[in-house]
C-alpha cells in the first residue's frame, strides 16, 4: 500500500518540475504577443465635399402646352389635305381645303352689288348736295352700302372658313380623312399638340409649401425611357390646397426638343428644394445602434467611435450635418467587428468602396 502511495507522490512531483520548467523556459515576449489581438485590416476615406440637394419625390403627369382637336366650320367636300401624322407645323399652315367654289361666287355677286350700291349712293349724295334729292334717300343709299360692306364680311369669313390653319405651332396627331370625303361643320379633322415644351403637372405635400417658389428645378423620369432624365424647372403654384390629399397642385415645364414625351404620359418627378455644399460619406460606413448613428475613424492606428447626425441621402452617399470634419479618416469596411480603441491597420484600396449603380441617373 506504501508503495502505491509513494508512486503517486513521485509522479505529482515530476509533473510540477515539469510544468516549472517549461514555464521558465518560455519566451516572455511571445507570451505577451500571444495574449494580444492583432490589428484589424480597414479601409478608410476622407469625408468629401459635394453638392447635396434637398428634393421631394412624387409622381406626376404630362400635357401638352397647347392642345385642341381641329374641326371644320362649314360644309364641304375635301379637294386638298395636308394631315401626315407627327408632323410639326407652324401657325397658319393650310392642313385641309375644301372645295370653295360656291362660296367664292357668293362673296363675289356681293361685292358686285356693293359696287352698285356705292355708286348709287355718290349719286344721290351729289344730287343732295344740290337739293335734287331728300336727304332720307341719301341716307337709305348709305345704309344700303354699310349692310353690303357687312355681307361682303360675312361672306370673305364663309370663304375663309374652307381652309383649316394650324392655330398655333405643333405636332399633327392621327387622321381618318382622305381627299374627297364629304365633312360636316364640326367634324373632328385630327389632333394638333404643342409638345416642347410640356407642362409636367404634380401636387406637393403641404409641409412644403413654405419651400416651394417658381424657378426650383424639377428633374422627371419615365419608365418607357430608363435611366434617361429629363430637366425642367417649377413655373405656377395652385392657389388652393386640395383638402382630400393635403397637397398643393403646381406645374413645371419639361424640355422635350427630341419629342419622346407626350401628353399624358406619367413621370416621376423630384422637385429640388434647396442645394447647398456638404461634407458626404459613402453610406455604408455608418453604423446604427438603436436611434444612435455612428461612424469609426481611424486616429494613430486606433478605431474611435464618433457619434454623426445625418442629413440629406444620394444614391451611395449621405451628408453629415455634424460629428466630423473633412480631415477625419472615416472606417468604411470592417467596421462592424470593431469597437473603439482597438488597433487597426489602415489598406489603401480603391476597390474597398462598390461601384455606384445609380451614378449614371445622377444629375449634378
Amino acid at each position: 500500500m506504501w508503495k502505491q502511495w509513494l508512486i503517486g507522490l513521485l509522479l505529482v512531483v515530476l509533473a510540477v518540475g515539469g510544468a516549472l520548467a517549461y514555464r521558465s523556459l518560455s519566451d516572455p515576449s511571445q507570451e505577451q504577443d500571444t495574449q494580444e489581438r492583432p490589428a484589424s485590416a480597414v479601409n478608410a476615406v476622407n469625408p468629401e465635399t459635394d453638392t447635396v440637394r434637398d428634393q421631394v419625390a412624387v409622381v406626376g403627369s404630362l400635357q401638352a402646352l397647347n392642345a385642341v382637336e381641329l374641326t371644320t366650320e362649314v360644309n364641304g367636300r375635301v379637294v386638298n389635305i395636308n394631315l401626315q401624322s407627327g408632323r410639326r407645323v407652324e401657325q397658319g399652315d393650310v392642313l385641309v381645303q375644301l372645295d370653295d367654289r360656291q362660296a367664292e361666287a357668293d362673296l363675289g355677286i356681293i361685292e358686285s352689288q356693293l359696287a352698285d350700291a356705292r355708286r348709287q349712293y355718290e349719286r344721290t349724295r351729289s344730287l343732295r348736295d344740290k337739293n335734287n334729292v331728300s336727304q332720307s334717300l341719301v341716307d337709305e343709299h348709305r345704309t344700303a352700302v354699310e349692310v353690303l360692306e357687312a355681307q361682303r364680311a360675312a361672306a370673305r369669313v364663309r370663304l375663309e372658313n374652307h381652309r383649316v390653319l394650324a392655330p398655333f405651332d405643333g405636332v399633327l396627331g392621327l387622321n381618318d380623312i382622305s381627299v374627297g370625303a364629304y365633312l360636316t361643320a364640326g367634324t373632328v379633322i385630327t389632333t394638333l399638340d404643342t409638345i416642347s415644351p410640356m407642362e409636367l403637372n404634380f401636387s406637393i405635400p403641404e409641409r412644403f409649401l413654405g419651400q416651394i417658389a417658381p424657378g426650383q428645378k424639377v428633374q422627371g423620369r419615365s419608365p418607357a425611357y430608363p435611366g434617361r432624365v429629363f430637366s425642367g424647372e417649377l413655373v405656377e403654384l395652385g392657389s388652393r390646397i386640395d383638402t382630400l390629399n393635403r397637397s398643393l397642385p403646381v406645374r413645371a415645364l419639361i424640355d422635350n426638343a427630341e419629342g419622346r414625351l407626350r401628353p399624358e404620359q406619367f413621370m416621376s418627378v423630384s422637385l429640388t428644394l434647396r442645394e447647398r455644399q456638404a461634407l458626404v460619406i459613402p453610406e455604408q460606413a455608418v453604423m446604427l445602434r438603436g436611434a444612435e448613428k455612428y461612424v469609426f475613424v481611424a486616429e494613430d492606428g486606433l478605431a474611435r467611435r464618433v457619434s454623426v447626425t445625418l442629413g440629406s441621402r444620394m444614391p451611395g452617399l449621405v451628408e453629415i450635418t455634424e460629428g466630423l470634419t473633412a480631415d477625419d479618416r472615416v472606417i468604411v469596411t470592417g467596421q462592424d467587428r470593431l469597437s473603439s480603441g482597438e488597433r487597426i491597420r489602415v489598406i489603401e484600396d480603391r476597390n474597398a468602396i462598390p461601384e455606384n449603380r445609380f451614378s449614371s441617373t445622377m444629375e449634378y
